[in-house]
């Protein structure tokens, strides 16, 4: 099992629609191997919230995406250049639906005039569990009892001589051609 170490993660990206399902895919790789299972699907659920609504309203598409464990939370913030896309008007529902979904969450202004917004899943105690593999079912082949191996009947010779075994069927029977080659 992992130790619980701060962890950090940092991605740019070009929002699309093609993108939200990557950035979602590599969000939850990280969380995964941090293990965080628990936290994927609310962590991912409020960044593919956050990804459509920037790729609705953001006339900038790029935006930059920060992830932190610090040991109790799991804190995401994206930041956007546009200038133009206000949290109040034109993020309103989807800050609804972080609120609904995270512990907490913030919107700030940088010195450069660019917006942050943030928002923090907490790890409950207990819930920090390491994924455990599974054995694997079995296939219908391996499921199917396999037959005991069938007695072969031997041949007593003369003694002195090593018993041959009995041949059954065609198991010993020499091929056509090799006949006419003779």
């Amino acid at each position: 099992m992992k130790t619980a170490v701060p962890c950090y993660y940092h991605l740019d990206v070009e929002v699309s629609p093609e993108r939200v399902g990557q950035v979602r895919r590599i969000m939850a790789a990280h969380l995964r191997y941090w293990d965080l299972e628990t936290l994927v699907e609310p962590v991912c659920q409020g960044a593919e919230l956050l990804l459509r609504a920037i790729d609705e309203h953001a006339t900038d598409k790029n935006t930059s995406i920060e992830m932190w464990w610090n040991r109790q939370y799991v804190i995401t913030a994206f930041g956007q250049n546009d200038r133009e896309l206000w949290p109040d008007q034109d993020l309103r529902a989807c800050l609804v639906g972080i609120a609904a979904l995270s512990d907490g969450w913030g919107c700030c202004a940088t010195a450069a005039g660019s917006k942050v917004i943030w928002f923090s899943q907490r790890a409950r105690a207990g819930e920090r569990a390491p994924l455990v593999p599974t054995a694997p079912t079995p296939t219908e082949r391996e499921a199917l009892r396999v037959p005991r191996e069938m007695p072969v009947p031997v041949l007593v010779g003369p003694e002195g001589e090593v018993p041959v075994p009995a041949l059954t069927g065609h198991e010993g029977a020499v091929p056509d051609e090799w006949d006419e080659a003779r």
